[in-house]
């Protein structure tokens, strides 16, 4: 089965598209227009704002350990320049609202939260890997091996809090779901409350990811959108993704060097 390919060419044209929108082009209507603020009492998303991002893959680590993985479910790629900066595109899981994974997954191995995130079920998941082709994101990988010894993540950049991936089946960001509901469960707010938050935003060193709750315009997402603006990748495709992008602007990236 062939694999589909997100060139370095595509993410300098998702790119272009964010300069267009610094231009005056929204991309990425009111948040309730779009249809994403649906389901449970929370819709959890992540806006990352690429004119503090560096690069430095702090994110991916953080993953890999927190999530126990030897692979980079969180790919750091740099696209672009602007002025005298590099850009760069961190690139999870989608948590998409129409997510071309599930749609295709036979067995229901791939499936929605009433939150909005997307999950796997890997006892349910047979390994076919069409959910892999699916994906217009490249955010799944395939776990061709299973995974044994250390994990050269930890304890550098945090501790395993869920089990290890069984071998034959396609792993992915998952939000961090579980640091998500065992806060929640203790009364702490996501996006607010470290230890509720995803991993990659709390390693994040120059505060490039914001987590939150659609649901709550008090959030920091929903203000983080509200107040900028936004583009999602390959928003043609009417998945609804989850991760919005604040494009890389020159002058804020001149303050956030100088700062």
């Amino acid at each position: 089965m062939s694999e589909i390919n997100f060139s370095r060419r595509d993410f300098l044209k998702l790119t272009a598209f964010g300069a267009a929108a610094i231009a005056g082009t929204r991309l990425v209507k009111e948040v309730g227009a779009s249809g994403a603020v649906q389901g449970g009492e929370h819709q959890w998303a992540m806006v990352i704002d690429q004119s503090k991002c560096t690069g430095c893959g702090y994110c991916t680590l953080a993953c890999q350990a927190h999530n126990d993985t030897n692979h980079e479910w969180n790919v750091v790629t740099q696209v672009n320049d602007v002025g005298q900066h590099h850009v760069f595109l961190p690139r999870p899981c989608m948590h998409c609202e129409h997510a071309p994974c599930v749609e295709v997954c036979m067995v229901g191995a791939s499936y929605y939260r009433d939150d909005g995130i997307v999950m796997m079920d890997y006892d349910k998941c047979i390994g076919c890997r069409y959910c892999e082709a699916a994906c217009p994101y490249q955010a799944r990988v395939f776990n061709w091996e299973t995974f044994e010894g250390p994990n050269p993540a930890v304890p550098e950049w945090g501790e395993p809090e869920v089990e290890r991936c069984p071998r034959g089946v396609p792993e992915k960001c998952s939000f961090c779901y579980h640091r998500i509901d065992r806060g929640l469960s203790l009364g702490l707010t996501p996006g607010v409350d470290a230890d509720a938050t995803p991993s990659c935003v709390n390693a994040c060193p120059t505060h490039a990811r914001i987590f939150g709750d659609l649901n709550d315009p008090e959030s920091e997402v929903s203000k983080a959108l509200k107040e900028h603006v936004s583009y999602r990748l390959r928003d043609d495709l009417a998945t609804g993704a989850r991760v919005y992008y604040l494009p890389a602007d020159a002058h804020e990236m001149d303050l956030e060097a100088e700062s």
